[in-house]
């Protein structure tokens, strides 16, 4: 075989490799992290009921999506979130929140914790994403309910954080949103958790004190002197 020949074929070879290294590349998986967090010590601190937490329709999805300039959402050729956002989102707040209330006491919809909460955190997150040249954005509501299902409280969240463009420093960036939102929840669920817990506390209502007092008996008439049969039976002496 010529030399020719021989170097042709590695050439061959090397493209075929360098073409099986591009189809084959691995996909990198990630998930939100919001960063360290003090772990809660009260166990009789604020019961909090979290959820349902919803998300976008175009997040729930395993490819990481990118926000482009002008706006269009496209899916990224590499990166997945590992496992549900969704679930992701939930435990990352549910984390957050329990360390912000310095609380053990709180649970993830639709679990059943054993303990009536003294507010629910119904949310959802209408985006949550970033781009190569975007930052990453959150937007968020939600309501607060007391223990009788009554809306206490209400609010609209919008955050903007900036990042490098890498794909590991846009998942950090949507992570540090998380926290902020966290942050701001917990102030909001604070004043609503001890109005609640006040109102449980407030005495009851005491009844109206009945009239103890015993009924006097009525005076009694004057006393009939019974009347005594005269004897007829008595014998009668004749002289």
């Amino acid at each position: 075989m010529s030399a020719l020949r021989v170097l042709a074929c590695l050439s061959l070879v090397s493209l075929l490799g360098l073409a099986g290294c591009t189809v084959n590349r691995p996909t990198q998986l990630y998930q939100l992290d919001a960063g360290a967090a003090s772990v809660p010590t009260r166990e009789n601190g604020v019961a909090v009921l979290l959820g349902p937490v919803s998300l976008a329709d175009y997040l729930k999805r395993e490819t990481m999506v990118q926000r482009q300039a002008d706006g269009i959402l496209s899916l990224s050729t590499d990166a997945r979130w590992a496992g549900s956002l969704e679930t992701n989102v939930s435990q990352q707040l549910l984390r957050l929140l329990s360390s912000q209330l310095d609380s053990t006491r709180l649970a993830l919809f639709p679990e059943k914790p054993g303990f009536t909460p003294q507010v629910q955190v119904m949310l959802t997150i209408s985006r949550l994403d970033s781009g190569p040249k975007e930052p990453a954005v959150l937007e968020a509501r939600w309501r607060l309910l007391d223990q009788k299902g009554e809306l206490r409280d209400s609010r609209v969240f919008h955050e903007e954080e900036e990042h490098s463009g890498s794909i590991q420093d846009q998942v950090r960036a949507q992570g540090d949103l998380l926290r902020k939102l966290s942050v701001q929840l917990a102030k909001d669920v604070r004043p609503v958790a001890a109005a609640v817990a006040e109102q449980s506390a407030a005495p009851a209502r005491k009844p109206a004190v009945a009239n103890t007092e015993k009924a006097k008996p009525k005076e009694e008439g004057p006393k009939i002197p019974l009347v005594v049969p005269i004897r007829t039976d008595v014998e009668v002496y004749r002289f």
